[in-house]
């Protein structure tokens, strides 16, 4: 499955579009890796817990929106676009919301 987030594919015309497909997914962040941030917080530098939690749930996005694309025959998603939300009464729940559209290529 191609992933791009511009309108085409270079070199392959769009033969057919099959809609809008999206995937989502909503992680809860743990304790540990609230305290590994606090402390990154106070001293400085990058959370590597929040940053693999990042990289985790865009990555199941992106594959369930695959998949989902997949389902309607298509074999390519263009124009993606990745959103980012935090949720919870507590900002602890982290939001990651992909969507394209399905074509098929020639």
């Amino acid at each position: 499955m191609i992933i791009t987030t511009t309108p085409s594919v270079e070199g392959r015309t769009i033969q057919e579009y099959k809609g809008v497909v999206f995937g989502e997914v909503i992680s809860g962040v743990n304790i540990f890796r609230d305290f590994g941030a606090g402390l990154s917080n106070i001293f400085g530098g990058r959370s590597a817990g929040y940053e693999e939690e990042l990289q985790n749930a865009r990555n199941q996005a992106l594959e369930e929106m695959s998949a989902r694309a997949a389902r309607l025959g298509a074999d390519a998603v263009v124009g993606v676009d990745v959103d980012y939300e935090v949720l919870g009464s507590d900002n602890g729940m982290l939001m990651v919301n992909v969507s394209g559209t399905a074509v098929v290529l020639d």
